[in-house]
Protein backbone atom coordinates (compact mmCIF):
# COMPACT_ATOMS: atom_id res chain seq x y z
CA UNK A 1 0.00 0.00 0.00
CA UNK A 2 1.64 3.40 -1.06
CA UNK A 3 1.70 5.66 2.39
CA UNK A 4 1.24 9.28 1.30
CA UNK A 5 2.43 12.65 3.73
CA UNK A 6 -0.50 14.41 5.44
CA UNK A 7 -1.81 16.83 3.49
CA UNK A 8 0.08 20.59 4.28
CA UNK A 9 3.14 18.94 4.53
CA UNK A 10 6.11 21.02 3.42
CA UNK A 11 8.66 19.86 1.71
CA UNK A 12 11.88 21.92 0.08
CA UNK A 13 15.17 22.58 1.09
CA UNK A 14 17.77 24.41 3.58
CA UNK A 15 20.54 26.52 3.14
CA UNK A 16 22.08 29.80 4.64
CA UNK A 17 22.83 33.09 4.24
CA UNK A 18 26.62 32.93 4.90
CA UNK A 19 27.02 29.89 2.43
CA UNK A 20 25.56 30.74 -0.53
CA UNK A 21 24.81 34.25 -0.97
CA UNK A 22 28.40 35.89 -1.61
CA UNK A 23 28.33 39.67 -2.22
CA UNK A 24 30.08 40.03 1.82
CA UNK A 25 31.03 43.47 1.44
CA UNK A 26 28.01 44.39 -0.93
CA UNK A 27 24.81 46.10 -0.52
CA UNK A 28 26.34 47.59 2.64
CA UNK A 29 26.97 44.32 4.43
CA UNK A 30 29.13 44.81 7.39
CA UNK A 31 31.85 41.75 8.82
CA UNK A 32 29.98 38.54 9.73
CA UNK A 33 31.87 36.25 11.79
CA UNK A 34 31.86 33.68 8.68
CA UNK A 35 33.49 36.11 6.55
CA UNK A 36 36.51 35.28 8.81
CA UNK A 37 36.42 31.61 8.75
CA UNK A 38 37.24 30.66 5.21
CA UNK A 39 38.28 27.16 6.42
CA UNK A 40 35.26 26.51 8.19
CA UNK A 41 34.14 26.24 11.66
CA UNK A 42 37.63 24.15 12.72
CA UNK A 43 39.86 26.40 11.12
CA UNK A 44 41.80 29.39 12.21
CA UNK A 45 39.98 32.67 12.16
CA UNK A 46 40.86 34.92 9.30
CA UNK A 47 42.57 38.10 10.26
CA UNK A 48 40.84 40.36 7.84
CA UNK A 49 38.20 39.51 5.15
CA UNK A 50 38.20 39.40 1.55
CA UNK A 51 41.77 38.10 1.51
CA UNK A 52 42.32 34.88 2.37
CA UNK A 53 40.69 33.01 -0.37
CA UNK A 54 37.20 32.17 1.10
CA UNK A 55 35.06 30.59 -1.05
CA UNK A 56 31.93 32.21 0.79
CA UNK A 57 33.13 35.70 -0.37
CA UNK A 58 31.51 34.51 -3.64
CA UNK A 59 29.74 31.38 -2.69
CA UNK A 60 27.39 30.53 -5.31
CA UNK A 61 27.21 33.92 -5.91
CA UNK A 62 22.86 33.08 -5.08
CA UNK A 63 22.63 37.22 -3.89
CA UNK A 64 22.51 38.14 -7.94
CA UNK A 65 21.43 34.52 -9.65
CA UNK A 66 19.17 33.55 -6.77
CA UNK A 67 15.65 34.09 -9.20
CA UNK A 68 17.30 31.21 -11.22
CA UNK A 69 17.47 29.09 -8.46
CA UNK A 70 14.15 29.74 -6.68
CA UNK A 71 12.79 28.67 -10.36
CA UNK A 72 14.62 25.46 -10.00
CA UNK A 73 13.25 25.06 -6.60
CA UNK A 74 10.30 25.57 -8.00
CA UNK A 75 10.27 22.95 -10.68
CA UNK A 76 11.35 20.13 -7.78
CA UNK A 77 7.56 21.31 -6.08
CA UNK A 78 8.90 23.09 -2.99
CA UNK A 79 6.28 24.48 -1.22
CA UNK A 80 9.27 25.98 1.55
CA UNK A 81 12.65 26.58 1.33
CA UNK A 82 14.55 27.48 4.72
CA UNK A 83 17.42 30.43 5.02
CA UNK A 84 18.46 32.87 6.65
CA UNK A 85 18.85 36.35 6.60
CA UNK A 86 22.55 37.75 7.47
CA UNK A 87 22.59 40.07 10.76
CA UNK A 88 25.58 42.30 8.97
CA UNK A 89 23.20 42.85 5.92
CA UNK A 90 20.47 44.33 8.03
CA UNK A 91 22.85 45.95 11.30
CA UNK A 92 26.34 45.69 9.71
CA UNK A 93 28.38 46.43 13.33
CA UNK A 94 25.42 45.56 15.12
CA UNK A 95 25.03 47.92 17.35
CA UNK A 96 23.35 50.91 14.83
CA UNK A 97 20.66 52.74 15.77
CA UNK A 98 18.92 52.46 12.49
CA UNK A 99 19.07 49.57 10.01
CA UNK A 100 20.42 48.94 6.48
CA UNK A 101 17.72 49.80 3.57
CA UNK A 102 19.48 48.20 1.18
CA UNK A 103 19.78 45.13 3.10
CA UNK A 104 16.57 44.84 4.07
CA UNK A 105 15.50 45.86 0.55
CA UNK A 106 17.44 42.79 -1.05
CA UNK A 107 15.19 39.93 1.32
CA UNK A 108 11.99 41.69 0.35
CA UNK A 109 13.05 41.07 -3.17
CA UNK A 110 13.88 37.63 -2.19
CA UNK A 111 10.72 36.52 -0.39
CA UNK A 112 8.94 38.16 -3.42
CA UNK A 113 10.82 36.29 -5.87
CA UNK A 114 9.48 33.26 -3.70
CA UNK A 115 5.95 34.18 -3.08
CA UNK A 116 5.82 33.83 -7.15
CA UNK A 117 5.86 30.08 -7.46
CA UNK A 118 4.36 29.57 -3.83
CA UNK A 119 7.07 29.20 -1.83
CA UNK A 120 7.00 29.92 1.81
CA UNK A 121 10.04 31.20 3.45
CA UNK A 122 11.45 29.18 6.55
CA UNK A 123 13.92 32.02 8.73
CA UNK A 124 16.87 31.61 10.35
CA UNK A 125 17.76 34.71 12.44
CA UNK A 126 21.22 33.78 13.29
CA UNK A 127 22.47 30.78 10.93
CA UNK A 128 26.64 30.64 12.28
CA UNK A 129 26.95 34.24 11.87
CA UNK A 130 26.66 37.96 13.38
CA UNK A 131 27.97 41.06 13.03
CA UNK A 132 31.99 40.92 14.18
CA UNK A 133 31.40 44.55 15.31
CA UNK A 134 29.66 42.50 17.97
CA UNK A 135 32.86 40.51 18.56
CA UNK A 136 35.05 43.49 18.47
CA UNK A 137 32.92 45.83 20.90
CA UNK A 138 31.39 43.99 23.42
CA UNK A 139 33.19 40.11 22.76
CA UNK A 140 30.44 38.48 20.90
CA UNK A 141 27.08 36.44 23.32
CA UNK A 142 29.11 37.01 26.75
CA UNK A 143 28.33 40.70 26.99
CA UNK A 144 24.13 40.64 28.49
CA UNK A 145 23.97 44.03 25.64
CA UNK A 146 23.95 41.97 22.99
CA UNK A 147 20.63 40.28 24.14
CA UNK A 148 18.93 43.88 23.34
CA UNK A 149 20.74 44.14 20.02
CA UNK A 150 19.49 41.20 18.59
CA UNK A 151 16.33 41.50 20.13
CA UNK A 152 16.40 45.12 18.41
CA UNK A 153 17.48 43.46 14.51
CA UNK A 154 14.53 40.51 15.39
CA UNK A 155 12.03 43.42 15.68
CA UNK A 156 13.09 45.01 12.94
CA UNK A 157 12.85 41.71 10.66
CA UNK A 158 9.40 40.93 11.95
CA UNK A 159 8.10 44.31 11.57
CA UNK A 160 9.51 45.04 7.71
CA UNK A 161 8.09 40.81 6.72
CA UNK A 162 5.19 40.60 8.71
CA UNK A 163 3.30 40.30 5.45
CA UNK A 164 6.15 38.14 3.69
CA UNK A 165 7.48 35.36 6.25
CA UNK A 166 4.93 33.36 8.77
CA UNK A 167 7.66 30.25 9.74
CA UNK A 168 11.04 31.89 11.72
CA UNK A 169 13.75 30.18 13.68
CA UNK A 170 15.66 31.82 15.92
CA UNK A 171 19.61 30.67 16.17
CA UNK A 172 20.65 27.29 13.73
CA UNK A 173 21.97 24.70 15.90
CA UNK A 174 22.33 26.74 19.35
CA UNK A 175 23.93 23.65 21.06
CA UNK A 176 26.87 23.82 18.57
CA UNK A 177 28.15 26.79 20.69
CA UNK A 178 29.07 24.22 22.88
CA UNK A 179 31.80 22.75 19.99
CA UNK A 180 32.78 25.58 18.26
CA UNK A 181 32.37 29.01 20.47
CA UNK A 182 33.69 31.57 17.65
CA UNK A 183 30.76 30.13 15.53
CA UNK A 184 27.62 29.56 17.94
CA UNK A 185 28.39 32.78 20.18
CA UNK A 186 31.33 35.25 18.68
CA UNK A 187 33.73 33.67 21.49
CA UNK A 188 37.10 34.32 20.33
CA UNK A 189 40.21 31.98 21.32
CA UNK A 190 40.37 29.53 24.56
CA UNK A 191 36.85 29.57 26.76
CA UNK A 192 36.01 27.90 29.72
CA UNK A 193 32.86 26.28 29.59
CA UNK A 194 31.93 29.10 32.56
CA UNK A 195 32.22 31.61 29.49
CA UNK A 196 30.32 29.39 27.00
CA UNK A 197 27.55 28.59 29.30
CA UNK A 198 27.38 32.27 30.19
CA UNK A 199 26.87 33.36 26.75
CA UNK A 200 24.80 30.46 25.33
CA UNK A 201 22.16 31.74 28.67
CA UNK A 202 21.99 35.41 26.91
CA UNK A 203 21.56 33.16 23.72
CA UNK A 204 18.29 31.78 25.28
CA UNK A 205 17.30 34.92 26.70
CA UNK A 206 17.49 36.40 23.51
CA UNK A 207 15.53 33.38 21.76
CA UNK A 208 12.78 33.98 24.30
CA UNK A 209 12.45 37.72 23.78
CA UNK A 210 12.59 36.95 19.62
CA UNK A 211 9.55 34.48 20.38
CA UNK A 212 7.65 37.41 22.29
CA UNK A 213 8.33 39.55 19.78
CA UNK A 214 7.64 37.50 16.68
CA UNK A 215 4.07 36.68 18.32
CA UNK A 216 3.60 40.61 19.06
CA UNK A 217 4.37 41.45 15.87
CA UNK A 218 2.97 38.55 13.80
CA UNK A 219 -0.05 37.23 15.26
CA UNK A 220 -0.26 34.30 13.00
CA UNK A 221 3.25 33.62 12.44
CA UNK A 222 4.95 30.14 13.92
CA UNK A 223 8.37 30.87 15.52
CA UNK A 224 10.84 27.48 16.77
CA UNK A 225 14.27 26.79 17.87
CA UNK A 226 16.67 24.80 16.30
CA UNK A 227 18.81 22.17 17.80
CA UNK A 228 21.63 19.99 16.42
CA UNK A 229 20.32 16.40 16.30
CA UNK A 230 22.89 14.37 18.24
CA UNK A 231 21.60 10.63 18.66
CA UNK A 232 24.10 8.63 21.26
CA UNK A 233 23.44 5.34 21.56
CA UNK A 234 25.09 3.02 24.65
CA UNK A 235 28.25 1.30 22.91
CA UNK A 236 26.74 -1.72 25.12
CA UNK A 237 24.13 -2.77 27.41
CA UNK A 238 26.59 -2.07 30.63
CA UNK A 239 24.56 0.34 32.74
CA UNK A 240 27.62 2.28 32.85
CA UNK A 241 27.26 2.78 29.05
CA UNK A 242 23.55 3.78 29.09
CA UNK A 243 23.71 6.00 31.85
CA UNK A 244 26.71 8.09 29.85
CA UNK A 245 24.60 8.18 26.91
CA UNK A 246 21.75 9.15 28.34
CA UNK A 247 24.36 12.64 30.08
CA UNK A 248 25.47 12.79 26.34
CA UNK A 249 22.25 13.13 24.57
CA UNK A 250 20.72 15.22 27.89
CA UNK A 251 23.74 17.72 27.30
CA UNK A 252 22.37 18.64 23.88
CA UNK A 253 18.86 18.35 24.46
CA UNK A 254 19.35 20.86 27.49
CA UNK A 255 18.69 23.06 24.65
CA UNK A 256 15.49 22.00 23.70
CA UNK A 257 14.40 21.54 27.49
CA UNK A 258 14.65 25.59 28.10
CA UNK A 259 13.36 26.59 24.77
CA UNK A 260 10.13 24.59 24.75
CA UNK A 261 9.81 24.00 28.27
CA UNK A 262 10.12 27.62 30.05
CA UNK A 263 12.92 26.62 32.15
CA UNK A 264 16.27 25.73 33.02
CA UNK A 265 15.76 21.47 34.02
CA UNK A 266 16.76 20.12 37.42
CA UNK A 267 19.59 17.31 36.24
CA UNK A 268 21.78 20.84 34.88
CA UNK A 269 22.43 22.29 38.48
CA UNK A 270 24.21 19.08 39.07
CA UNK A 271 26.24 19.95 35.61
CA UNK A 272 26.77 23.14 36.24
CA UNK A 273 28.01 22.62 39.83
CA UNK A 274 30.58 19.36 39.38
CA UNK A 275 31.87 21.78 36.18
CA UNK A 276 32.00 24.89 38.24
CA UNK A 277 29.95 26.77 36.26
CA UNK A 278 28.20 29.53 38.23
CA UNK A 279 25.29 31.32 36.04
CA UNK A 280 24.28 34.70 36.36
CA UNK A 281 20.63 34.31 36.08
CA UNK A 282 18.36 37.72 36.57
CA UNK A 283 14.56 37.19 37.82
CA UNK A 284 14.06 38.90 34.30
CA UNK A 285 15.79 36.36 32.82
CA UNK A 286 13.28 33.07 34.55
CA UNK A 287 10.96 35.47 33.54
CA UNK A 288 11.84 35.86 29.68
CA UNK A 289 12.56 32.48 29.01
CA UNK A 290 8.60 31.44 29.96
CA UNK A 291 8.12 32.85 26.35
CA UNK A 292 8.48 28.80 24.82
CA UNK A 293 9.22 28.11 21.02
CA UNK A 294 5.83 26.97 18.87
CA UNK A 295 7.73 24.10 17.38
CA UNK A 296 11.06 22.05 17.73
CA UNK A 297 13.27 21.86 14.27
CA UNK A 298 16.64 20.04 14.36
CA UNK A 299 19.49 18.79 11.81
CA UNK A 300 20.12 14.87 11.26
CA UNK A 301 22.52 13.78 9.55
CA UNK A 302 24.23 10.98 12.28
CA UNK A 303 24.38 9.26 15.15
CA UNK A 304 26.60 7.73 17.15
CA UNK A 305 27.80 5.47 20.46
CA UNK A 306 28.60 6.58 23.92
CA UNK A 307 30.48 4.87 26.74
CA UNK A 308 31.69 5.23 29.86
CA UNK A 309 35.71 4.94 28.69
CA UNK A 310 37.09 8.14 27.62
CA UNK A 311 39.81 6.56 25.57
CA UNK A 312 37.16 5.11 22.57
CA UNK A 313 36.22 8.78 21.95
CA UNK A 314 37.47 9.55 18.46
CA UNK A 315 37.21 12.68 16.44
CA UNK A 316 35.38 12.23 12.79
CA UNK A 317 36.22 13.96 9.61
CA UNK A 318 34.75 17.20 9.13
CA UNK A 319 32.91 17.30 12.22
CA UNK A 320 33.92 18.69 15.70
CA UNK A 321 32.04 16.39 17.81
CA UNK A 322 33.80 13.34 19.46
CA UNK A 323 32.19 9.89 19.40
CA UNK A 324 31.96 6.23 18.71
CA UNK A 325 31.60 4.76 15.72
CA UNK A 326 28.71 2.25 15.53
CA UNK A 327 30.18 -0.84 14.25
CA UNK A 328 26.49 -2.14 12.47
CA UNK A 329 26.35 1.39 10.19
CA UNK A 330 28.11 2.14 6.81
CA UNK A 331 29.73 5.73 7.27
CA UNK A 332 29.82 8.68 4.20
CA UNK A 333 33.67 9.62 2.51
CA UNK A 334 33.54 12.09 5.78
CA UNK A 335 33.30 9.41 8.25
CA UNK A 336 29.39 10.69 9.06
CA UNK A 337 27.60 7.63 10.02
CA UNK A 338 24.33 6.30 7.85
CA UNK A 339 21.60 5.64 10.54
CA UNK A 340 17.91 6.26 8.63
CA UNK A 341 16.29 4.18 11.45
CA UNK A 342 17.95 6.78 14.43
CA UNK A 343 15.68 9.34 12.86
CA UNK A 344 12.67 7.90 13.57
CA UNK A 345 13.95 7.54 17.12
CA UNK A 346 14.50 11.06 17.28
CA UNK A 347 11.56 11.97 16.02
CA UNK A 348 9.37 9.82 18.79
CA UNK A 349 12.41 10.68 21.16
CA UNK A 350 11.48 14.58 20.56
CA UNK A 351 7.90 14.62 20.33
CA UNK A 352 7.25 12.08 23.51
CA UNK A 353 9.25 14.37 25.44
CA UNK A 354 7.88 18.04 24.24
CA UNK A 355 4.36 17.39 22.55
CA UNK A 356 5.08 20.25 20.02
CA UNK A 357 5.49 19.93 16.61
CA UNK A 358 8.71 19.04 15.33
CA UNK A 359 10.32 20.34 11.68
CA UNK A 360 13.15 18.16 9.93
CA UNK A 361 15.11 21.32 8.81
CA UNK A 362 18.48 19.66 8.19
CA UNK A 363 19.01 16.59 6.54
CA UNK A 364 21.18 15.35 3.64
CA UNK A 365 24.33 13.97 2.83
CA UNK A 366 28.05 15.62 1.50
CA UNK A 367 29.74 13.72 -1.39
CA UNK A 368 32.19 14.27 -4.06
CA UNK A 369 30.35 14.65 -6.85
CA UNK A 370 31.93 14.01 -10.29
CA UNK A 371 29.91 14.15 -13.86
CA UNK A 372 29.89 11.85 -16.23
CA UNK A 373 31.61 12.26 -19.59
CA UNK A 374 27.89 13.22 -21.19
CA UNK A 375 27.91 15.92 -18.59
CA UNK A 376 25.31 14.00 -16.55
CA UNK A 377 25.54 13.83 -12.48
CA UNK A 378 24.54 10.29 -11.30
CA UNK A 379 24.03 11.04 -7.86
CA UNK A 380 22.42 7.67 -6.72
CA UNK A 381 24.13 7.57 -3.23
CA UNK A 382 21.96 10.95 -2.25
CA UNK A 383 19.04 9.10 -3.61
CA UNK A 384 19.41 6.30 -1.48
CA UNK A 385 20.30 7.69 1.57
CA UNK A 386 16.91 10.26 0.95
CA UNK A 387 15.24 7.33 0.51
CA UNK A 388 16.00 5.39 3.46
CA UNK A 389 15.60 8.12 5.84
CA UNK A 390 12.31 9.43 4.26
CA UNK A 391 10.58 5.94 4.58
CA UNK A 392 11.32 6.11 8.54
CA UNK A 393 10.01 9.99 8.80
CA UNK A 394 7.05 8.58 7.43
CA UNK A 395 7.32 5.80 9.70
CA UNK A 396 7.49 8.13 12.78
CA UNK A 397 4.57 10.04 11.10
CA UNK A 398 2.58 6.63 11.92
CA UNK A 399 3.70 6.23 15.15
CA UNK A 400 1.60 9.34 16.10
CA UNK A 401 4.46 12.20 15.55
CA UNK A 402 3.38 15.78 14.77
CA UNK A 403 5.74 16.37 11.82
CA UNK A 404 5.16 19.82 9.90
CA UNK A 405 7.52 19.34 7.16
CA UNK A 406 11.16 18.42 5.33
CA UNK A 407 13.56 20.42 4.41
CA UNK A 408 16.84 18.73 3.48
CA UNK A 409 20.51 19.83 3.21
CA UNK A 410 21.79 21.66 0.81
CA UNK A 411 19.33 21.73 -2.44
CA UNK A 412 22.10 23.19 -4.55
CA UNK A 413 25.84 22.74 -3.80
CA UNK A 414 27.21 25.61 -1.71
CA UNK A 415 30.32 26.39 0.78
CA UNK A 416 30.60 23.51 3.81
CA UNK A 417 30.06 25.61 7.01
CA UNK A 418 32.20 22.56 8.52
CA UNK A 419 35.11 22.58 6.13
CA UNK A 420 34.74 25.87 3.96
CA UNK A 421 34.87 23.33 0.53
CA UNK A 422 32.62 23.25 -2.14
CA UNK A 423 33.69 19.71 -3.00
CA UNK A 424 31.53 18.26 -0.25
CA UNK A 425 28.56 18.46 -1.97
CA UNK A 426 24.35 18.19 -0.71
CA UNK A 427 22.45 19.56 -3.75
CA UNK A 428 20.43 18.11 -6.28
CA UNK A 429 21.61 21.21 -7.94
CA UNK A 430 25.08 21.10 -9.04
CA UNK A 431 27.34 23.98 -9.07
CA UNK A 432 30.35 24.37 -10.90
CA UNK A 433 32.77 25.64 -8.40
CA UNK A 434 35.49 23.84 -6.74
CA UNK A 435 37.47 24.51 -3.92
CA UNK A 436 40.15 26.77 -5.45
CA UNK A 437 37.42 28.93 -6.54
CA UNK A 438 37.21 28.26 -10.06
CA UNK A 439 34.45 27.37 -12.36
CA UNK A 440 31.40 29.03 -13.97
CA UNK A 441 29.21 28.71 -11.08
CA UNK A 442 26.78 27.14 -14.05
CA UNK A 443 23.57 25.11 -12.72
CA UNK A 444 23.12 22.43 -13.68
CA UNK A 445 20.36 19.58 -12.80
CA UNK A 446 21.43 15.71 -10.59
CA UNK A 447 19.22 12.59 -10.97
CA UNK A 448 18.44 13.19 -7.30
CA UNK A 449 16.87 16.33 -8.72
CA UNK A 450 13.92 14.51 -10.83
CA UNK A 451 14.14 11.66 -7.67
CA UNK A 452 12.83 14.27 -5.15
CA UNK A 453 10.82 16.00 -7.48
CA UNK A 454 8.70 13.31 -7.90
CA UNK A 455 8.42 12.84 -4.27
CA UNK A 456 7.20 15.96 -3.64
CA UNK A 457 4.59 15.80 -6.57
CA UNK A 458 3.32 12.63 -5.23
CA UNK A 459 3.76 14.09 -1.44
CA UNK A 460 5.56 10.89 -0.59
CA UNK A 461 4.10 8.19 -2.40
CA UNK A 462 6.65 7.44 -4.75
CA UNK A 463 8.24 6.56 -1.77
CA UNK A 464 7.17 3.38 -2.12
CA UNK A 465 8.28 2.16 -5.27
CA UNK A 466 11.92 0.73 -5.40
CA UNK A 467 14.96 3.13 -6.88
Amino acid sequence: MKMVFPDGFLWGGAVAANQIEGAWNQGGKGVSTADLQPWGIDGEIAVRPGTNGNLKDIAIDFYHRYPQDIKLFAEMGFTILRTSIAWARIYPNGDETEPNEEGLAFYDRLFDEMAQYGIQPLITLSHYEMPFGLVKKYDGWSSRQVIDLFERYARTVFTRYRHKVKYWLTFNEINMALHAPFTGAGLMGERSKQEIYQALHHQLVASARAVKACHDIIEEAKIGCMLLGAVRYPISCKPEDLLQAQQENREWLFFGDVQARGEYPAWIARYFRENGITLRVTPQDREDLKETVDFISFSYYMSSCAAARPDLYQRGHGTLLKMIPNPFLSASEWGWQIDPKGLRFLLNELYDRYRKPLFIVENGIGAKDVPELNGSIEDDYRIHYLHAHLLEVREAIEDGVELLGYTCWGPIDLVSAGTGQMSKRYGFIYVDRDDGGNGSLRRQRKKSFYWYRDVIHSNGATLSEPI
